[in-house]
């Protein structure tokens, strides 16, 4: 049935660059040459990746007072936004209009 359709057929049916039978592209040498630099780019990325900079006892706990430090300037900055403290003295003073000085 495949081949019937495919000899029979004058035309790919609907759009011709998506669907099922949708027709192949036809590769260029410039596409060639981007794959081949993009594999290459690829290769030498997996090869730096492959060589850690450091080793597992030099990378454990490096960056912990670099980070203790952000956090404490972090911290800071977020109690400096912080409001003084409001006490109810000081909301409900102007109530006391019958205390004398004397009392």
């Amino acid at each position: 049935m495949f081949l019937t359709m495919a000899l029979l057929r004058k035309g790919i049916p609907g759009k011709q660059w998506i669907g099922k039978y949708r027709r192949p592209r036809t590769i260029t040498w410039q596409m060639k040459r981007n794959m081949v630099k993009h594999l290459e780019r690829e290769a030498e990325n997996e090869y730096w990746i492959s060589r850690p900079y450091m080793t597992p006892e030099q990378e454990f706990c490096h960056a912990a007072e670099r980070r203790a430090q952000s956090w404490l300037k972090i911290k800071e900055s977020q109690t400096a936004k912080f409001p003084e403290h409001k006490y109810i003295a000081d909301h409900l003073g102007h109530l006391n209009t019958t205390k004398n000085w004397t009392s």
